[in-house]
């Protein structure tokens, strides 16, 4: 059984901008650690499978920008899709291509693929490296459809939910395994309580296992206008020179450019009827918006996040990032409370945290005003 993994890094990272632009989104920033978050992404799997064997599927804008900051992976393995279409073509397309690649040596029932995202936190290695060994598993020897699903911690109304018949039991060394009942939108409050308080929910962590033949299979049956392009888009794939075929083909990008944009979960998660939740052994969370670094690195005595050069005065529970590198610029906050302030070269954001999530209606401003150079 050959084994291999699919990272999405395609997203443009809207609301860490300013930092996120569209050349250097979200997956390309040192956020959390000296590496990238991409970096960080395949550190945790590249351990457990081969470089050769895990792909990176992004956008055309960020296909040479990866290969730069992963020198150490295959150029071949890092595909751009042709267009902006969601997960459900993405992942058509790495189905397509991780066949190709194998084609002579391994049938799709003999290839098993992880799904893994670039932006989510994930700790201790050791144990994510344990709860996908069992979902690898799980997908090899069943003929269904896998996800991990995350223990809450508490009600969270950011995430979807994943419900099961029998909470899991609370012992963090043994991944279990069950039939998904069904997908959830992100709730309000309110539910996510309830939900919580059940117990047999689940955080819908985004990240998928399945045997190629199965996966193929499954989405002609749920979404055959995506599904049944995978053989086609796998026999051109086979024709062409690796470099070549990971960076643009004609008539891949035709095909393509016809499919619908629509989820993975909406295309086919929710409609497949064999499918199962495996229970996360890890810690884990994921790195939606600026907020969401707080928590997760140092503070001071008055709760603020502070990188670069910076001073706070009278000032409490805010995130300030001076990332400013072209010359030296002293940031000066004063009686600030509960904002978010991001200085760079070209850009200054100032945001109280409860409004971060409209950011992406500074980037429509910007789009309206014609000021895309600073997207």
């Amino acid at each position: 059984m050959k084994r291999t993994a699919v990272i999405m890094a395609g997203g443009s990272g809207e609301r860490f901008w300013p930092l996120s632009r569209i050349n250097k989104p979200k997956q390309l920033l040192a956020l959390l650690s000296n590496k990238t978050m991409l970096e960080e992404a395949i550190d945790r799997v590249s351990g457990y499978i081969k470089l050769e064997d895990i792909f990176i599927i992004t956008s055309k804008i960020l296909l040479e920008p990866i290969r730069v900051t992963l020198p150490y992976l295959p150029p071949e393995n890092v595909v751009a899709e042709p267009y902006k279409r969601n997960t459900a073509p993405c992942l058509a397309l790495a189905s397509a291509f991780i066949s190709s690649r194998y084609i002579n040596d391994f049938p799709p029932s003999d290839i098993s693929v992880a799904v893994l995202t670039a932006d989510h936190i994930i700790e201790p290695k050791e144990a994510f490296v344990k709860t996908i060994e069992e979902a690898f598993n799980y997908v090899e020897n069943n003929k269904v459809l896998a996800t991990i699903g995350i223990p809450p911690t508490k009600p969270h109304t950011g995430f979807g939910y994943i419900e099961i018949n029998e909470p899991f039991s609370k012992d963090t060394n043994k991944c279990e395994i069950q039939k998904v009942v069904h997908f959830l939108e992100k709730p309000n409050y309110e539910k996510a309580l309830e939900f919580f308080n059940k117990g047999n929910y689940l955080w819908n962590s985004g990240m998928f296992f399945w045997r190629l033949d199965t996966f193929n299979e499954n989405l002609i049956k749920a979404y055959p206008d995506i599904g049944n392009k995978i053989a086609v888009m796998q026999n051109l794939y086979a024709n062409q020179t690796r470099v070549a075929l990971s960076s643009s083909f004609e008539p891949i990008d035709d095909i393509f450019e016809q499919m619908p944009d629509i989820s993975i979960d909406y295309a086919l998660m929710e409609k497949a009827k064999d499918v199962v939740v495996a229970k996360a052994l890890f810690n884990w969370d994921d790195v939606g918006s600026l907020d969401s670094l707080q928590g997760k690195l140092p503070t001071d005595e008055h709760n603020n996040i502070s990188r670069g050069q910076n001073i706070l005065v009278d000032t409490k529970n805010c995130i300030v990032i001076n990332s400013i590198e072209n010359k030296k610029m002293l940031f000066a906050g004063l009686g600030l409370n509960d904002f978010i302030v991001v200085l760079t070269d070209d850009a200054v954001l100032v945001c109280p945290k409860d409004k971060v999530q409209d950011i992406k209606k500074c980037i429509l401003e910007i789009k309206n005003q014609g000021l895309t150079e600073w997207l």
